[in-house]
């Protein structure tokens, strides 16, 4: 079991780290990612997000399995029914037969499963390690191969009520930080962004920060106001919830 997880780490750690983090508004999501087709975020279901590290077949097909599981519960019962917490134990569930069985590899992957309450006392983000177990969050979370680097970063420097402005530089700079003191610059076209915003009039609270609306909150000195028009609904569409 050991080199199980041995071999799990290895495999994550060799991904590139992501942050989450509570903001005023929300919950915000913040990643390097080259690529604009393989998301390492995405939504789960009306008020819930869902992040990963690690290998991306691997992680897809859990994020696929959750929002199977969510649709089906809502159709179901109600769209109230689905949670941040149940979904974690599902995938609690999944990870931790596939790490204790002898037939396969474990899964090389961590997750985040994230919830966006109607208050920030009720915002809930819960971690999911390659083991299966889950580790309940508060404030901010990384995940991925520089983890406990940036975690360390954040503990000493996150507080609550940030603006998403302030909560994005944040997270950018414990992205960027190395271990040698020497950070490394990570240009907004790499970066990968999304927020659970509870202020959104819609049911859906989910919502991709791209293009101008990203390169306006990551400039110096953002005023709230225009951090405010920043992540308004009416930017362009392609910024939109999936």
């Amino acid at each position: 079991m050991a080199d199980r997880a041995e071999y799990a780490r290895k495999g994550i750690a060799r991904g590139r780290s992501l942050v989450v983090l509570q903001y005023a508004d929300g919950i915000v999501f913040v990643g390097e990612n080259p690529s604009r087709a393989l998301h390492k975020f995405s939504e789960i279901y009306d008020r819930i997000g869902f992040a990963a590290a690690g290998k991306y077949n691997e992680y897809e097909n859990l994020r696929i399995g959750g929002v199977r599981y969510a649709d089906l519960r809502g159709y179901t019962y109600d769209r109230d029914d689905v949670t941040a917490r149940g979904l974690a134990n599902v995938y609690a569930q999944t990870l931790g037969t596939i790490f204790s069985s002898a037939g396969e590899k474990p899964y090389e992957v961590e997750l985040v499963v994230a919830e966006v309450g109607a208050t920030a006392a009720g915002d809930q983000i819960y971690r999911l390690p390659h083991d299966g177990s889950i580790v309940d969050e508060h404030g901010s979370v990384a995940v991925g191969g520089n983890a406990e680097q940036i975690s360390t970063f954040l503990d000493q420097r996150h507080r609550d009520g940030m603006t998403l402005a302030e909560a994005l530089k944040l997270a950018v700079q414990a992205l960027s930080s190395q271990a040698n003191g020497a950070d490394k610059a990570i240009p907004a076209e790499r970066l990968e962004v999304a927020v659970l915003d509870r202020t959104r009039a819609q049911q859906r609270k989910f919502k991709r920060i791209r293009g101008r609306q990203l390169a306006r909150l990551l400039e110096a000195d953002v005023p709230a106001a225009a951090q405010a028009d920043a992540v308004s609904n009416d930017e362009a569409p392609e910024d939109d919830a999936e």
